[in-house]
C-alpha cells in the first residue's frame, strides 16, 4: 500500500514563503514523476509543478519564478518551495506520484494522490 503524506501548508501573508513536503511511503520500486496540483474553491484542479526522477521539471506559468519543485529520490519525497506568495495562490495543494511501480508488479504502474494540504495567503 502506497501513501503520500503531505506537510507544510498553513496561513501566510502575501509576499511570504512556505515549503511543502510530500513523502511516499510503502514498498516502492520506482516513481516516474512527483509533483503538486492545487484546487481553489470553485475551480478545477490544476498542475502547479512536477519533477521526474531524472530532474526534469514543469511549472504552471502562474508560478514560474516563484515556486521551485525538488525531489529526493532516495526518500521518495518531493518538495515545493513557494516564495512571493499571492492571495491567488490560496488553494488546497495535492501531492501526486505518477507512474509508481511496486516490486511485486514491475509491469504495472499506478498514480497516487495525497489528501491535500491547505495553503492560505492573506492580503
Amino acid at each position: 500500500q502506497v501513501q503520500l503524506v503531505e506537510s507544510g501548508g498553513g496561513l501566510v501573508q502575501a509576499g511570504g514563503s512556505l515549503r511543502l513536503s510530500c513523502a511516499a511511503s510503502g514498498s516502492i520500486f520506482s516513481i516516474n514523476a512527483m509533483g503538486w496540483y492545487r484546487q481553489a474553491p470553485g475551480k478545477q484542479r490544476e498542475l502547479v509543478a512536477s519533477i521526474t526522477s531524472s530532474g526534469s521539471t514543469v511549472y504552471a506559468d502562474s508560478v514560474k519564478g516563484r515556486f521551485t519543485v525538488s525531489r529526493d529520490n532516495a526518500k521518495n519525497t518531493v518538495y515545493l518551495q513557494m516564495i512571493s506568495l499571492k492571495p491567488e495562490d490560496t488553494a488546497v495543494y495535492y501531492c501526486n506520484a505518477r507512474g509508481v511501480v511496486l516490486p511485486q508488479s514491475l509491469r504495472v504502474s499506478r498514480d497516487y494522490w495525497g489528501q491535500g494540504t491547505q495553503v492560505t495567503v492573506s492580503s
